[in-house]
């Protein structure tokens, strides 16, 4: 028998591991606490993203759930979803692609940014410490 809560799970984290990847900071979110209606990932973004690793896809049945729950944080609804051996997959109404990735892209950069910042504090306090 499949532990439906550990298969979740592992799907949450390949998928934080593979948004992570792309330069998308990413984490599972406080939803496995018990907490109806929150994202499954947290996001440095304004996406609420919801992770289904299931055999049988049910596309509308999953974005309708993103939309509904994304309704109180007016993030934009984003699904990732795939099955055993298979790619993921990225669905979102068609209107959301180009705000979705710019918002992505945005994302991205001021991750970028908070690390180049990072990295030049650093070297600013190592030639204090010097």
């Amino acid at each position: 028998m499949v532990n439906s809560r550990a298969k979740g799970k592992r799907g949450e984290l390949e998928a934080a591991l593979l948004l992570t990847q792309m330069g998308l900071k990413s984490r599972r979110s406080a939803q496995y606490c018990g907490k109806g209606g929150d994202a499954d990932l947290a996001l440095e973004a304004d996406l609420h993203v919801e992770v289904k690793l299931q055999e049988q896809m049910h596309p509308y049945k999953w974005i309708e759930q993103a939309i509904r729950d994304s309704a109180k944080t007016k993030r934009r609804p984003l699904v990732l979803c795939r099955r055993t051996r298979s790619p993921w997959l990225v669905i979102m109404q068609a209107d959301d692609l180009i705000p979705i990735s710019r918002e992505v892209l945005n994302a991205i950069l001021r991750a970028q940014i908070a690390n180049t910042n990072d990295s030049v504090q650093g070297t600013e306090s190592q030639r204090e410490a010097t």
